[in-house]
Protein backbone atom coordinates (compact mmCIF):
# COMPACT_ATOMS: atom_id res chain seq x y z
CA UNK A 1 0.00 0.00 0.00
CA UNK A 2 1.19 3.53 -0.80
CA UNK A 3 1.19 6.47 1.54
CA UNK A 4 -1.82 6.47 3.83
CA UNK A 5 -3.92 9.63 3.47
CA UNK A 6 -6.65 11.25 5.54
CA UNK A 7 -9.11 9.99 2.94
CA UNK A 8 -8.02 6.42 3.68
CA UNK A 9 -8.57 6.96 7.41
CA UNK A 10 -12.03 8.41 6.74
CA UNK A 11 -13.01 5.42 4.61
CA UNK A 12 -11.66 2.95 7.22
CA UNK A 13 -13.58 4.68 10.04
CA UNK A 14 -16.73 5.23 8.00
CA UNK A 15 -16.74 8.99 8.46
CA UNK A 16 -16.04 12.09 6.37
CA UNK A 17 -12.57 13.55 5.75
CA UNK A 18 -13.71 16.67 7.63
CA UNK A 19 -14.47 14.55 10.70
CA UNK A 20 -11.02 12.97 10.58
CA UNK A 21 -9.47 16.43 10.32
CA UNK A 22 -11.45 17.66 13.33
CA UNK A 23 -10.29 14.70 15.43
CA UNK A 24 -6.64 14.84 14.40
CA UNK A 25 -6.44 18.60 14.95
CA UNK A 26 -8.24 18.23 18.29
CA UNK A 27 -10.97 20.71 17.37
CA UNK A 28 -13.54 20.71 20.22
CA UNK A 29 -17.29 20.12 20.01
CA UNK A 30 -17.20 18.75 16.48
CA UNK A 31 -17.52 14.99 17.06
CA UNK A 32 -18.96 12.58 19.58
CA UNK A 33 -16.61 10.59 21.82
CA UNK A 34 -17.57 7.37 20.02
CA UNK A 35 -16.73 8.84 16.61
CA UNK A 36 -13.47 10.25 17.96
CA UNK A 37 -12.38 6.84 19.22
CA UNK A 38 -13.34 5.21 15.90
CA UNK A 39 -11.13 7.70 14.05
CA UNK A 40 -8.20 7.24 16.45
CA UNK A 41 -8.50 3.47 16.09
CA UNK A 42 -8.40 3.79 12.30
CA UNK A 43 -5.33 6.07 12.57
CA UNK A 44 -3.56 3.45 14.66
CA UNK A 45 -4.59 0.46 12.53
CA UNK A 46 -3.49 2.17 9.30
CA UNK A 47 -0.37 3.68 10.89
CA UNK A 48 -1.36 7.07 9.51
CA UNK A 49 1.28 9.83 9.79
CA UNK A 50 0.08 13.39 9.59
CA UNK A 51 1.64 15.69 6.98
CA UNK A 52 2.75 18.48 9.33
CA UNK A 53 3.33 20.96 6.51
CA UNK A 54 -0.19 20.44 5.21
CA UNK A 55 -1.56 20.68 8.75
CA UNK A 56 0.27 23.96 9.36
CA UNK A 57 -1.10 25.41 6.13
CA UNK A 58 -4.64 24.29 6.88
CA UNK A 59 -4.84 25.67 10.43
CA UNK A 60 -2.35 28.54 10.01
CA UNK A 61 -0.25 27.35 12.93
CA UNK A 62 2.86 25.16 13.13
CA UNK A 63 3.39 24.92 16.90
CA UNK A 64 7.05 25.56 16.11
CA UNK A 65 9.06 28.40 17.65
CA UNK A 66 12.48 29.54 16.53
CA UNK A 67 15.46 30.21 18.78
CA UNK A 68 17.94 32.44 16.96
CA UNK A 69 21.50 33.04 18.12
CA UNK A 70 24.26 34.87 16.21
CA UNK A 71 26.53 33.03 13.84
CA UNK A 72 30.12 33.43 15.02
CA UNK A 73 33.45 32.70 13.41
CA UNK A 74 36.53 30.94 14.74
CA UNK A 75 39.71 31.03 12.65
CA UNK A 76 37.68 32.55 9.77
CA UNK A 77 35.28 29.58 9.72
CA UNK A 78 31.66 29.46 10.96
CA UNK A 79 31.44 28.22 14.54
CA UNK A 80 28.71 27.96 17.16
CA UNK A 81 28.13 29.68 20.48
CA UNK A 82 26.54 26.40 21.59
CA UNK A 83 30.01 24.87 21.38
CA UNK A 84 32.01 27.66 23.01
CA UNK A 85 29.73 28.78 25.87
CA UNK A 86 27.47 26.48 27.96
CA UNK A 87 25.28 29.50 28.81
CA UNK A 88 23.49 29.07 25.50
CA UNK A 89 22.77 25.38 25.92
CA UNK A 90 21.44 25.96 29.45
CA UNK A 91 19.03 28.71 28.45
CA UNK A 92 17.88 26.76 25.39
CA UNK A 93 17.20 23.77 27.68
CA UNK A 94 14.77 25.93 29.64
CA UNK A 95 13.06 27.19 26.50
CA UNK A 96 12.78 23.69 25.04
CA UNK A 97 11.32 22.15 28.19
CA UNK A 98 8.64 24.78 28.74
CA UNK A 99 7.76 24.94 25.04
CA UNK A 100 7.37 21.15 24.97
CA UNK A 101 5.16 21.25 28.07
CA UNK A 102 2.96 23.81 26.29
CA UNK A 103 2.73 21.77 23.08
CA UNK A 104 5.43 23.43 20.98
CA UNK A 105 8.58 22.24 19.26
CA UNK A 106 11.69 24.36 18.77
CA UNK A 107 14.00 25.17 15.88
CA UNK A 108 17.51 26.35 16.85
CA UNK A 109 19.51 28.24 14.26
CA UNK A 110 22.61 30.43 14.09
CA UNK A 111 21.65 33.57 12.16
CA UNK A 112 24.02 35.64 10.06
CA UNK A 113 21.60 38.37 8.87
CA UNK A 114 18.03 39.65 9.06
CA UNK A 115 17.44 38.18 5.59
CA UNK A 116 18.44 34.78 6.92
CA UNK A 117 16.03 35.22 9.84
CA UNK A 118 13.14 36.20 7.57
CA UNK A 119 13.84 33.26 5.28
CA UNK A 120 13.65 30.78 8.18
CA UNK A 121 10.48 32.33 9.62
CA UNK A 122 8.71 31.92 6.29
CA UNK A 123 10.23 28.62 5.16
CA UNK A 124 9.58 26.84 8.47
CA UNK A 125 6.30 28.69 9.18
CA UNK A 126 7.44 29.63 12.69
CA UNK A 127 4.77 30.79 15.14
CA UNK A 128 7.19 32.93 17.15
CA UNK A 129 10.82 33.80 17.81
CA UNK A 130 13.17 33.96 20.79
CA UNK A 131 16.28 35.97 19.90
CA UNK A 132 19.47 36.33 21.91
CA UNK A 133 22.85 37.80 21.16
CA UNK A 134 24.41 40.75 19.36
CA UNK A 135 23.53 41.69 15.76
CA UNK A 136 24.25 44.58 13.41
CA UNK A 137 22.16 47.76 13.17
CA UNK A 138 20.30 46.62 10.06
CA UNK A 139 19.11 43.49 11.85
CA UNK A 140 17.37 45.55 14.53
CA UNK A 141 16.07 48.12 12.04
CA UNK A 142 14.44 45.47 9.85
CA UNK A 143 13.22 43.25 12.67
CA UNK A 144 9.85 44.97 12.21
CA UNK A 145 9.50 42.99 8.98
CA UNK A 146 9.08 39.83 11.07
CA UNK A 147 5.34 39.37 11.48
CA UNK A 148 5.32 36.71 14.21
CA UNK A 149 5.57 37.41 17.97
CA UNK A 150 9.10 37.96 19.28
CA UNK A 151 10.74 37.83 22.71
CA UNK A 152 14.30 39.09 23.09
CA UNK A 153 16.76 37.84 25.69
CA UNK A 154 19.16 40.15 27.56
CA UNK A 155 18.44 43.08 25.28
CA UNK A 156 18.38 46.73 26.37
CA UNK A 157 16.82 48.12 23.17
CA UNK A 158 13.65 46.04 23.25
CA UNK A 159 11.35 49.04 23.75
CA UNK A 160 12.77 50.78 20.68
CA UNK A 161 12.31 47.59 18.69
CA UNK A 162 8.76 47.26 20.04
CA UNK A 163 8.95 43.76 21.54
CA UNK A 164 9.24 42.13 24.98
CA UNK A 165 12.44 41.08 26.72
CA UNK A 166 13.50 38.69 29.47
CA UNK A 167 16.71 39.75 31.18
CA UNK A 168 18.49 40.62 34.41
CA UNK A 169 20.05 43.69 36.03
CA UNK A 170 23.55 43.24 34.60
CA UNK A 171 24.86 46.41 36.21
CA UNK A 172 23.75 45.26 39.66
CA UNK A 173 25.28 41.83 39.15
CA UNK A 174 28.65 43.32 38.18
CA UNK A 175 28.49 45.74 41.09
CA UNK A 176 27.87 42.88 43.54
CA UNK A 177 30.77 40.89 42.08
CA UNK A 178 33.23 43.77 42.29
CA UNK A 179 32.03 44.91 45.71
CA UNK A 180 32.64 41.38 46.99
CA UNK A 181 36.28 41.71 45.89
CA UNK A 182 36.75 45.22 47.31
CA UNK A 183 35.20 44.12 50.61
CA UNK A 184 37.85 41.39 50.76
CA UNK A 185 40.49 44.12 50.58
CA UNK A 186 41.55 43.80 46.92
CA UNK A 187 42.78 47.03 45.36
CA UNK A 188 44.14 45.76 42.02
CA UNK A 189 41.15 44.16 40.34
CA UNK A 190 41.09 43.22 36.66
CA UNK A 191 37.92 43.33 34.58
CA UNK A 192 37.93 40.42 32.08
CA UNK A 193 35.51 41.07 29.25
CA UNK A 194 34.90 40.95 25.53
CA UNK A 195 34.60 44.26 23.67
CA UNK A 196 32.48 46.55 25.81
CA UNK A 197 31.19 48.78 23.02
CA UNK A 198 29.59 46.05 20.93
CA UNK A 199 27.42 44.56 23.68
CA UNK A 200 24.92 46.34 25.90
CA UNK A 201 25.29 43.54 28.44
CA UNK A 202 29.04 44.13 28.58
CA UNK A 203 28.49 47.88 28.90
CA UNK A 204 26.12 47.45 31.83
CA UNK A 205 28.53 45.10 33.58
CA UNK A 206 31.39 47.53 33.01
CA UNK A 207 29.30 50.31 34.57
CA UNK A 208 28.63 48.12 37.60
CA UNK A 209 32.34 47.30 37.88
CA UNK A 210 33.33 50.98 37.75
CA UNK A 211 30.65 51.93 40.30
CA UNK A 212 32.02 49.48 42.86
CA UNK A 213 35.61 50.58 42.16
CA UNK A 214 34.64 54.22 42.65
CA UNK A 215 32.65 53.46 45.79
CA UNK A 216 35.71 51.73 47.27
CA UNK A 217 37.81 54.81 46.40
CA UNK A 218 40.19 52.75 44.28
CA UNK A 219 42.30 54.16 41.47
CA UNK A 220 40.72 52.80 38.28
CA UNK A 221 44.09 53.01 36.50
CA UNK A 222 45.27 50.17 38.76
CA UNK A 223 42.28 48.04 37.71
CA UNK A 224 43.00 46.94 34.12
CA UNK A 225 40.34 46.06 31.56
CA UNK A 226 41.45 42.98 29.61
CA UNK A 227 39.53 42.21 26.42
CA UNK A 228 39.25 38.75 24.85
CA UNK A 229 36.49 36.50 23.49
CA UNK A 230 33.84 35.25 25.90
CA UNK A 231 35.00 31.64 25.79
CA UNK A 232 37.23 29.18 27.59
CA UNK A 233 40.02 29.99 25.11
CA UNK A 234 39.47 33.69 25.79
CA UNK A 235 39.93 33.04 29.49
CA UNK A 236 43.14 31.13 28.83
CA UNK A 237 44.50 34.10 26.86
CA UNK A 238 43.54 36.47 29.67
CA UNK A 239 45.36 34.21 32.12
CA UNK A 240 48.53 34.47 30.04
CA UNK A 241 48.19 38.25 29.85
CA UNK A 242 47.71 38.53 33.61
CA UNK A 243 50.91 36.58 34.22
CA UNK A 244 52.86 38.57 31.62
CA UNK A 245 51.61 42.13 32.05
CA UNK A 246 49.60 42.43 35.27
CA UNK A 247 51.42 40.70 38.11
CA UNK A 248 50.12 43.38 40.50
CA UNK A 249 46.52 42.15 40.06
CA UNK A 250 45.20 40.18 43.06
CA UNK A 251 41.64 39.61 41.87
CA UNK A 252 39.69 39.23 38.61
CA UNK A 253 36.05 39.78 37.81
CA UNK A 254 35.24 37.87 34.61
CA UNK A 255 31.97 38.80 32.90
CA UNK A 256 31.24 35.12 32.20
CA UNK A 257 31.98 31.92 34.11
CA UNK A 258 33.44 30.28 31.02
CA UNK A 259 36.17 32.96 30.91
CA UNK A 260 36.86 32.56 34.63
CA UNK A 261 37.36 28.82 34.19
CA UNK A 262 39.93 29.44 31.45
CA UNK A 263 41.84 31.80 33.74
CA UNK A 264 41.84 29.22 36.54
CA UNK A 265 43.24 26.57 34.20
CA UNK A 266 46.23 28.71 33.25
CA UNK A 267 46.91 29.72 36.85
CA UNK A 268 47.03 26.04 37.82
CA UNK A 269 49.38 25.27 34.93
CA UNK A 270 51.82 27.94 36.11
CA UNK A 271 51.73 26.85 39.74
CA UNK A 272 49.48 29.65 40.99
CA UNK A 273 47.00 28.85 43.74
CA UNK A 274 43.38 29.94 43.59
CA UNK A 275 42.40 31.89 45.66
CA UNK A 276 45.66 32.28 47.60
CA UNK A 277 47.52 33.92 44.70
CA UNK A 278 44.54 35.22 42.75
CA UNK A 279 40.86 35.60 43.62
CA UNK A 280 38.44 35.05 40.75
CA UNK A 281 34.72 35.68 40.46
CA UNK A 282 32.58 34.90 37.43
CA UNK A 283 29.06 35.70 36.22
CA UNK A 284 26.19 33.33 35.30
CA UNK A 285 26.52 30.39 37.71
CA UNK A 286 26.76 27.73 35.04
CA UNK A 287 25.84 24.24 36.23
CA UNK A 288 29.51 23.19 36.18
CA UNK A 289 30.65 25.94 38.59
CA UNK A 290 30.04 24.02 41.79
CA UNK A 291 31.85 20.97 40.41
CA UNK A 292 35.08 22.72 39.40
CA UNK A 293 38.10 22.70 41.69
CA UNK A 294 38.08 25.03 43.42
CA UNK A 295 34.35 25.71 43.10
CA UNK A 296 33.77 29.06 41.38
CA UNK A 297 32.46 32.10 43.23
CA UNK A 298 30.06 33.82 40.86
CA UNK A 299 27.00 35.97 40.30
CA UNK A 300 24.01 33.73 39.88
CA UNK A 301 21.31 34.27 37.34
CA UNK A 302 18.94 31.34 36.99
CA UNK A 303 19.73 30.61 33.34
CA UNK A 304 17.35 27.67 33.02
CA UNK A 305 14.49 29.65 34.61
CA UNK A 306 15.23 32.51 32.21
CA UNK A 307 14.67 30.10 29.33
CA UNK A 308 11.43 28.87 30.88
CA UNK A 309 10.16 32.44 31.25
CA UNK A 310 11.10 33.24 27.64
CA UNK A 311 9.01 30.30 26.40
CA UNK A 312 6.04 31.18 28.62
CA UNK A 313 6.03 34.82 27.54
CA UNK A 314 6.45 34.00 23.85
CA UNK A 315 3.66 31.41 23.80
CA UNK A 316 1.32 33.81 25.61
CA UNK A 317 2.05 36.33 22.84
CA UNK A 318 1.41 33.67 20.20
CA UNK A 319 -1.93 32.91 21.88
CA UNK A 320 -2.88 36.57 21.60
CA UNK A 321 -2.61 37.71 25.21
CA UNK A 322 -2.41 41.49 25.50
CA UNK A 323 -0.68 43.74 28.02
CA UNK A 324 2.27 41.39 28.56
CA UNK A 325 5.27 42.95 30.27
CA UNK A 326 8.99 42.34 29.92
CA UNK A 327 10.64 40.54 32.82
CA UNK A 328 13.76 41.22 34.88
CA UNK A 329 14.92 38.20 36.86
CA UNK A 330 17.00 38.51 40.07
CA UNK A 331 20.75 38.10 40.48
CA UNK A 332 22.66 37.09 43.61
CA UNK A 333 26.21 36.61 44.85
CA UNK A 334 27.20 32.96 45.32
CA UNK A 335 30.37 32.67 47.40
CA UNK A 336 32.28 29.42 46.91
CA UNK A 337 36.02 28.77 46.94
CA UNK A 338 37.77 31.06 44.43
CA UNK A 339 37.79 34.30 46.43
CA UNK A 340 39.36 35.22 49.77
CA UNK A 341 40.57 38.23 51.72
CA UNK A 342 43.80 39.78 50.54
CA UNK A 343 46.86 39.17 52.74
CA UNK A 344 49.31 41.53 51.04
Amino acid sequence: MGKITMKDVAKHAGVSVATVSNVINNIPNKTTEVTKQNVLTAVKELNYKMDMTARSLSIGKSNLIGIFIPEVYENSAPSSLLKTNPFYSEIISGIEYEARMLGYDILISCIHSIDHALELVNKRMLDGLAILGTYDARFWEDLKLVTVPIVLIDNYNYEAVGVNNVGIDDELGAYLATKHLTTLGHKHIAFATSEVGVSEVNEKRFIGFKRAIKEAKLDQTTCPVIVEAVSFKGGITIGHRLLKDHMEVTAVFAIADIMALGIIKIMHQFGKKIPEDLSIIGFDDLSICEYTFPALTTIRQDIYKKGVEVARLLIKKIDGELGLKSQELPVELIVRETTKAILR
